[in-house]
């Protein structure tokens, strides 16, 4: 008799909530609207250095001559 209960119980629930689930309405909020040109600009990867290791400089670094001497300047 317990398992009969049960059995009923389990079957409402799935049928009472499948009665619910064909009246359910999704709503796009305004941020998923302007997602699309927001992803075309956005770049997961972000470039570490502009050069790797040179012969002068390490990376993040690019060598940069002025009128009275040579050095390694930041990216």
């Amino acid at each position: 008799m317990r398992k009969l209960a049960i059995a009923l119980g389990v079957a409402a629930a799935v049928i009472g909530g499948g009665l619910f689930a064909w009246n359910a309405q999704a709503t796009t909020s305004t941020a998923a609207a302007t997602l699309g040109a927001t992803a075309k600009n956005y770049s997961p990867v972000k470039k570490a250095a502009c050069v790797g290791w040179g012969r002068h400089c390490p990376p993040g670094f690019r060598w940069a001559c002025g009128p009275y001497r040579c050095w390694c300047r930041p990216c």
